[in-house]
């Protein structure tokens, strides 16, 4: 007499056995299959998408500055605005003025792209300090509390240098290239970015399109603070 054994036991004593094959459903679908599978829901949007860019920006290399800019004494400060250097890098920075709101969503691109960017305060009266004394030079720039200085406006004379190296300032950064309403302009040379170009970029104007071209020509952005 032939005894049926019922299913369950059967598949039960197959499993204890060790030879029952995978039920694992991500295994039965196959790995082309479990490639379009999501557990968490649809993919979310890559960061670089959302801001215009077709790839994620490249990332900036080990910094490698050519040689210091020369002062006309060895005790004060350089001026840059250009960084020696043939690293395809550029520089970001930007000037935030009291009462000025930078652009909708700067914070959010620079978090979400970890992109390196040199912020300058102003000194406490935001007003040109060229031509004041050296006493009032040195307690405005003192103030700034930072290892870089960017002079109100640009501008600044020797005793400005005196007193920024008096104040431990390494460098005076201006700009090669800077926005106007979206537009790159350019104190000198060739109207295109090239490697080591400092860019000045006002609060209120978007970076995102500046991006696209920076990686259209090859470059990539840098940490201003790694090369001075």
């Amino acid at each position: 007499m032939r005894v049926r054994v019922p299913v369950a036991v059967a598949l039960a004593a197959t499993l204890l056995a060790g030879c029952a094959q995978s039920v694992d459903p991500i295994e039965r679908l196959g790995k082309k299959a479990a490639q379009r599978v999501h557990p968490h829901g649809p993919a979310r949007e890559q960061p670089y998408r959302h801001w215009g860019l077709t790839a994620p920006l490249a990332p900036a290399p080990k910094a490698s500055p050519g040689p210091p800019a020369r002062s006309a004494a060895p005790a004060l400060p350089p001026v840059v605005d250009h960084v020696r250097t043939r690293d395809k890098v550029v520089f970001l920075t930007y000037d935030h003025d009291a009462g000025v709101r930078p652009a909708p969503g700067f914070a959010d691109m620079v978090r979400q792209l970890r992109l390196p960017v040199t912020e300058f305060g102003t000194v406490r009266d935001h007003r040109p300090v060229a031509g004041l004394p050296y006493d009032a030079q040195r307690t405005e720039i003192c103030g700034t509390r930072t290892r870089l200085l960017r002079p109100p406006y640009g501008t600044y004379d020797t005793t400005t240098r005196r007193a920024a190296a008096d104040c431990g300032i390494s460098a005076l950064v201006l700009w090669r290239a800077a926005t106007t309403t979206g537009t790159l302009t350019y104190t000198r040379g060739d109207h295109h970015l090239a490697p080591g170009d400092i860019v000045r970029i006002a609060p209120t104007d978007t970076t995102a399109r500046l991006l696209r071209g920076i990686q259209e020509q090859g470059l990539t952005v840098g940490r201003l603070e790694d090369y001075l």
